[in-house]
């Protein structure tokens, strides 16, 4: 769906849950569950995804999760929602071993506390 889309707004973000949703009759992975939430998101805003995102997160089997935490601060931060989403990229950090997303997350810490002041 994203290759034959031109960008990311022209993407068939329906379809795309659809796509989720069949794939959770056939495994009801809390991961699959969390890519379902941030399709949902990309189609019907931030404010929707995060609260199935937090339903999922609520059970505690996403806690390990560092992507969880990650996609969490995103809602919050495209919410205007500093404080938490900063809260959600540390948890994401504390999880992080690879450099690469490290740099990125610490990235974007640093961009919402420069918001905060």
């Amino acid at each position: 769906m994203h290759i034959e889309a031109p960008g990311p707004q022209d993407t068939h973000w329906t379809r795309i849950v659809q796509l989720y949703d069949a794939l959770l009759e056939l495994d009801s992975s809390p991961i699959i569950g969390l890519n379902r939430a941030i399709a949902i998101a990309m189609r019907d805003g931030p404010a929707t995804g995060l609260a199935i995102m937090e339903e999922l997160l609520a059970d505690g089997k996403l806690n390990d999760y560092r992507f969880a935490h990650a996609a969490r601060a995103d809602m919050y931060r495209r919410l205007g929602r500093v404080e938490e989403a900063r809260s959600a990229y540390e948890s994401a950090l504390a999880l992080t071993s690879q450099e690469a997303e490290r740099r990125f997350i610490a990235g974007r810490i640093a961009e919402l506390t420069h918001r905060i002041r």
